[in-house]
């Protein structure tokens, strides 16, 4: 009897392990390639733009639903566009994480062009076209032949949203085009970071610079930066902190890592990338600000648009920050890190 009780306690032991450390362990799993993710690096025999546009398909079809179904649905209702069609079409721009404001936006620009229209596809013509015109202006693809040298890239985000996939997957881009990359291992504070990074570094053939954990971030960048002169590297990632986006302490923290980059090197770093999660919808937006406030956010990273995203939050990211949207993640492979592509993005969200 002893000895059933003593085996019923060591199940509830194994049971315990917490939510956080199993992350971790999965997360350390991908990185490695294991059954997490058997086909992690696989690489797509398909052209890369073919494989953009099939998984972005899969990954809005949330958002597709309420552009083709629901559209066509307000119009197999009435045979005009009136007052009443209008405010539906403008519900669905709000559930699908456009946002109020430039919902607005969009609906009056669309009233100026035309009064009356039966042709639903005709309607979804001109609200595509709209919505290209809030993003592409701002688009701007990353330059792969790099003018200067090391390209120092810090990386940005608060913490859960995949920066550090987010950093492997960029560097392995830069290694398959034949560039010389070292990552810093700057988040020193949060449990497993360097350990994952350094996985990441392997897989990607890039070499990860680290220190003990809970040292000073900045000093691994001024290190890295050091070791990228010595080395002759062509591009440099900083890998940084998360926590929340208002902690003032964090903010501090990644500004001496920015001051500390451009004391060795002046004008770098040359991308400060902000990685957010597409599945936080307006809480992405807030993200953005804060950061962009803070350090002058050049570039986007939006990352699980393969997941339970609304397309809508990059309309509004692009138009309201004005900043480019640089990579959108559509999956947990090495190569699903793709340029942002407005025309094909659009085209993924209605077809």
């Amino acid at each position: 009897m002893a000895f059933k009780l003593f085996k019923k306690k060591e199940k509830k032991k194994k049971k315990s392990v917490s939510t956080k450390e199993k992350n971790i362990e999965n997360e350390k799993d991908i990185a490695r390639g294991g059954d997490n993710e058997k086909h992690f690096l696989k690489p797509e025999k398909k052209s890369n733009e073919t494989v953009f546009v099939s998984r972005l398909r899969d990954g809005l079809s949330k958002t597709r639903k309420i552009f083709s179904t629901d559209i066509g649905e307000i119009f197999s209702l009435s045979n005009i566009v009136d007052q009443d069609l209008l405010e539906e079409v403008e519900e669905l721009l709000i559930t699908s994480d456009v946002g109020v404001a430039i919902t607005n936006e969009i609906m009056q620009a669309i009233n100026k062009k035309f009064l009356k229209t039966s042709n639903a596809a005709e309607f979804k013509s001109i609200l595509k076209e709209q919505i290209l015109s809030y993003i592409n202006p701002l688009q701007s693809l990353p330059d792969f032949n790099l003018v200067e040298k090391p390209f120092v890239i810090m990386v940005v985000g608060v913490n859960g949203v995949g920066k550090t996939t987010t950093i492997g997957k960029l560097a392995a881009k830069y290694t398959s085009s034949g560039k010389k990359v070292l990552i810093a291992a700057s988040d020193t504070f949060r449990a497993a970071a360097i350990e994952q990074l350094e996985i990441w570094a392997a897989r990607a053939g890039a070499t990860c610079i680290k220190h003990k954990e809970k040292t000073d971030p900045a000093s691994v960048a001024y290190d890295c930066m050091q070791a990228a002169a010595a080395r002759n590297a062509d591009v440099v990632i900083v890998d940084t902190a998360g926590r929340v986006q208002t902690n003032i302490n964090l903010m501090e923290e990644l500004k001496k890592i920015k001051r500390v980059i451009s004391q060795k090197l002046p004008d770098a770093p040359h991308e400060l990338l902000l990685v957010l999660d597409a599945t936080t919808g307006q809480n992405a937006l807030s993200q953005a600000k804060a950061f962009h406030e803070a350090l002058n956010v050049t570039g986007i990273a939006l990352t699980k648009l393969d997941g339970t995203a609304k397309g809508g939050i990059v309309i509004n990211i692009c138009h309201t920050l004005k900043i480019p949207l640089k990579y959108v993640g559509i999956g947990e492979k090495i190569d699903d890190l793709q340029n942002f592509k407005p025309n094909e993005f659009v085209e993924a969200m209605f077809s």
